[in-house]
Formats: C-alpha cells, structure tokens, sequence
C-alpha cells in the first residue's frame, strides 16, 4: 500500500491506494509516496478544495459488504451543493436509516465518497471524521449546500 498526505482547505488529508485503486482516505496521517493514481487523486483533492472540481473521478476500491457498497454508491449519487437525508437514503437501499447512519460512518472514502452530503431529517445528522459536526459544515459550506439546512 501506498500513501500520501496532502494540505487541503479541510487539514491534512491521507489518502492510501493498494491494487491500483484508493483505499482510504484519513483526516490527519502522513505519507508521501510517489504514484500516478496518488498525483491524480491528490491534484482532484485540491481541485475540489479550490472550487474547482466537483466531482472525483478515481478508481475506487470496494469496502464492505452489499449494504455498504449500495450506501456508498447511493452517497456517490448525490450532486454536488446538494444533501440527502438518511431517511431518504435508506428508501433507495432498502434498509434502516439507523443502518444506513452506520454505513455512512464505516465510509472508508470521506470527502471523495461524499458521507458529508448525507444529512438528518431535522439537522446535520453526526459525521466521523475529526472535528465532526464542524468539518461537515466546513464542507457543506465549500459546496454551498448548508444554507439549504438552517
């Protein structure tokens, strides 16, 4: 596996590739190793923090089992300055929101599987990464999507 760590708007980010695709993506870490996909996914990462990019467009390794892969997929659906609420996610997936909440915390892929944009039906709705509620607001802010909840 390879990793590399990079300065965003958002704090350091790592993201790690293993198998030609990305693996993960941590909040804080280190890592600076060298790679064609770790240049790419690294340039979208900035792109994005610089209002650039809205959607990532990265080989993306499979996480977990056919509820994760379909939160996931559905959390990949949902357009950029825009939200989703846990309810409305778990209609789609035909699960429980509180299962669809606990696949949204496993994501493995914050920021470029964007969890952030999933929401409760009356608030944020919490977030997994360090600061939690601040950093989905942070980016929500960035997508211009948390007017749309106060």
């Amino acid at each position: 596996m390879l990793s590399r760590a990079a300065e965003t708007p958002f704090g350091r980010l790592t993201l790690t590739e293993a198998g030609g695709a990305i693996v993960s993506l941590r909040f804080g870490g280190e890592g600076a190793d060298a790679s064609p996909l770790l240049d790419e996914a690294e340039a979208q990462l900035r792109a994005y923090g610089e209002g650039r990019l809205r959607d990532f467009d990265l080989p993306l390794a499979p996480a977990g089992g056919p509820l994760q892969q379909a939160v996931m997929a559905a959390m990949r659906a949902i357009p950029f300055g825009e939200t989703r609420t846990y309810g409305e996610i778990a209609a789609l997936v035909s699960a429980p929101a509180q299962a669809v909440g606990q696949a949204c915390g496993a994501n493995p892929i914050p920021v470029v599987i964007p969890c952030h944009r999933v929401t409760g039906a009356n608030g944020l709705g919490g977030f997994s990464a360090p600061g939690g509620a601040e950093t989905k607001v942070r980016l929500l802010r960035h997508e211009g999507a948390y007017s749309l909840l106060i």
